[in-house]
């Protein structure tokens, strides 16, 4: 017998209710459009992995290089 994946155990989703949520997509979208949701869904969550894995410390140093420091530039009198 195949076990789960943790997605489906923790939210109590069985075989049914995915068939019931897939059948309900279909028929809000259409056959022709749900292929196109699902491969931008796909990008988006690429994109996101993308994101989250960048180093922080390279993000911060090319803010640092974007943001010019005007403190030295204006002088207290």
């Amino acid at each position: 017998m195949a076990t789960f994946p943790a997605f489906y155990a923790a939210f109590g989703i069985g075989g049914t209710e995915l068939l019931v949520i897939l059948a309900l997509a279909l028929l809000l979208f259409g056959g022709t459009k749900l292929p196109s949701l699902a491969r931008g869904l796909g990008q988006s969550i690429k994109e996101f992995k993308k994101a989250s894995k960048e180093d922080p410390e390279e993000d911060k140093a090319a803010e640092a290089k974007k943001i010019p420091d005007t403190s030295k530039t204006h002088g207290s009198n």
